[in-house]
């Protein structure tokens, strides 16, 4: 990672330039992945940089990031045509090395066949950025889909399970 992001100190809180500049970063990033740009995307990641996405594991360098999509992109390409992915409540956390930043994120889906739009998937990221060349990055990045209930990061005190999905109790009977 690179140490010269911050030349008078990490600041206490992102400054207002540079949480812009992230929230593009974000665009080029969503952009780039939702309409097979390979130029858009790999001008969000760093050349160092590492990915974890739930169905394909953690691959790092831009030649690995690339062929992870071009699975995406070609061989479940129509379970991958027409996403858009959503990523918004951004925390920007300036880091000696450059920022941490976590959000939410939301993945629509039209289905051209259908001719109907759902909600894909819903989670969190966890994401480290660098700062190089003037131009924020992505170095690492951590895709938390919900795909069961003990992947929301909750932070409260959970009430016993309702609803269908309930374990019954045994019968006495």
């Amino acid at each position: 990672m690179n140490s010269t992001c911050w030349p008078d100190g990490v600041p206490a809180t992102m400054p207002a330039q540079d949480r812009a500049d992230i929230i593009e970063l974000y665009a080029r990033y969503a952009w780039g992945l939702d309409l097979a740009d390979e130029e858009m995307l790999l001008s969000a990641f760093a050349e160092d940089a590492w990915f974890d996405h739930l169905w394909q594991g953690r691959v790092q360098g831009h030649e690995a990031i690339l062929k992870n999509m071009h699975e995406l992109w070609g061989e479940r390409f129509h379970w991958w045509f027409g996403r858009q992915h959503v990523f918004n409540h951004h925390i920007m956390t300036p880091t000696e090395d450059g920022a941490a930043v976590r959000c939410f994120f939301q993945i629509l889906q039209y289905n051209p066949e259908y001719k109907n739009n759902f909600v894909f998937g819903v989670g969190t990221r966890e994401d480290k950025l660098v700062k190089r060349d003037g131009r924020w990055l992505f170095y690492s990045l951590y895709v938390n889909a919900w795909t069961s209930a003990d992947e929301i990061p909750w932070k409260g005190a959970r009430p016993p399970a309702k609803g269908p999905n309930k374990t019954k109790p045994a019968s006495n009977s």
